[in-house]
């Protein structure tokens, strides 16, 4: 459906950005801003995914090129 437009460590940073992100809803949850912690969702499934809809909009890409 979509190509893949973001590398290894590129993925690896979201994912973990993201889960660090979405673990604040559950170490603070009384705060106020608990639920901004939601935005974490972001990060961790264009990293899951491998795609960022920014990047594609860009004409960017981090994925390494393909030499054959």
């Amino acid at each position: 459906m979509f190509t893949s437009n973001a590398g290894p460590l590129d993925r690896g940073i979201r994912i973990v950005v993201g889960l660090v992100v979405l673990s604040l809803l559950f170490i603070y949850p009384t705060s106020d801003w608990r639920y901004a912690s939601l935005l974490g969702l972001v990060p961790l499934l264009t990293g899951l995914a491998g795609t960022c809809p920014l990047y594609s909009m860009l004409g960017l890409s981090t994925c390494p090129t393909q030499r054959g």
